[in-house]
């Protein structure tokens, strides 16, 4: 068994996708509370503070694997948050990762999935998500997946929606007239935070999700309300969305599973409801319309 790195306020929480979405959150709360954090990326950037480093990082590069340990120095580093990168097939050289940081005194791992991935799925997450499970039962790992449904800001941060906002007053998609409860960011990265500084050991899963269920109709309104002009939800069939992915430069395998993802919310399979925000930060999540408002600017 690997040797246990001593989770003393001293040991910084490495952050894998630290400039992306929810990475670049849990980054700006771990710094307001004063907790050091790595931040990883292939740029190597981080918010200027003192409790933040930027390290070089990236899964399709494996020399760059023991940077943030070597960062960290004698500290060690005392738990990290998963964000895989956009392959089908990323478990292998996740895998190799998670076990590079057990080998290093790592113990504890939080990774970001999805309501569609179970532990098991096919998709890299899914694999790494059972393999921690498996660790945490031999009490080699503590481990959380954290399952998010879609997330809020999609909108205003994802070229096809803000290109199609901003220059044709409309949204895209395949879910029909299929709803799901749209969730913050925001939230996914306060429970993050919370769950890596956590002194007990989660060794469980949480879905994600948003106060109320939405479907494309319904953002559809939500955005024409913040922006003071009609948007409109262009419903398309499953192989022109995919299509559409293709050109906005997703890889073929991965345009299909969001195709497919998409196919599966007109069918009702994320439609769903539960209070784990409310239980685990005392307050309810986020709601869009609040979301949309502060990103307004970006499709003006």
């Amino acid at each position: 068994m690997p040797s246990r790195v001593d989770p003393d306020p001293q040991s910084p929480i490495l952050i894998l996708g630290g400039t992306g979405t929810v990475g670049s959150r849990i980054v700006h709360q771990l710094a307001a509370a004063s907790i050091p954090a790595l931040v990883a990326s292939r740029s190597g950037a981080a918010p200027e503070s003192e409790h933040l480093t930027g390290v070089k990082f990236d899964w399709y590069d494996e020399s760059t694997h023991d940077a943030p340990f070597k960062a960290a120095g004698d500290r060690g580093i005392r738990a990290v948050y998963v964000i895989a990168p956009p392959i089908i097939d990323s478990g292998p050289v996740m895998k190799a990762f998670i076990d590079l940081a057990l080998a290093k005194g790592t113990r504890r791992f939080v990774i970001q999935s999805s309501t569609a991935i179970a532990a098991g799925h096919r998709m890299g997450m899914g694999q790494i998500h059972k393999y921690l499970r498996e660790l945490g039962n031999e009490g080699k790992a503590d481990w959380c997946a954290l399952r998010p449904t879609w997330f809020q800001e999609n909108f205003s941060t994802q070229a096809n929606h803000i290109d199609s906002i901003r220059n044709e007053n409309k949204i895209y998609s395949a879910t029909g007239i299929g709803k799901l409860p749209w969730v913050s960011a925001d939230d996914i990265a306060a429970v993050a935070v919370k769950i890596l500084t956590q002194k007990e050991p989660p060794h469980t899963e949480y879905k994600l999700l948003g106060p109320n269920n939405l479907s494309y109709d319904d953002v559809a309104h939500e955005l024409s309300q913040v922006l003071g002009r009609r948007i409109k939800h262009d419903d398309l069939p499953r192989e022109d969305f995919e299509q559409r992915m293709l050109a906005y430069g997703m890889s073929e395998d991965y345009a299909k599973v969001m195709a497919n993802l998409d196919h599966a919310i007109s069918l009702h399979a994320e439609h769903r409801m539960n209070d784990t925000i409310e239980r685990l930060l005392g307050r309810k999540p986020k709601y869009f319309h609040d979301t949309m408002k502060e990103a307004m600017a970006v499709w003006q």
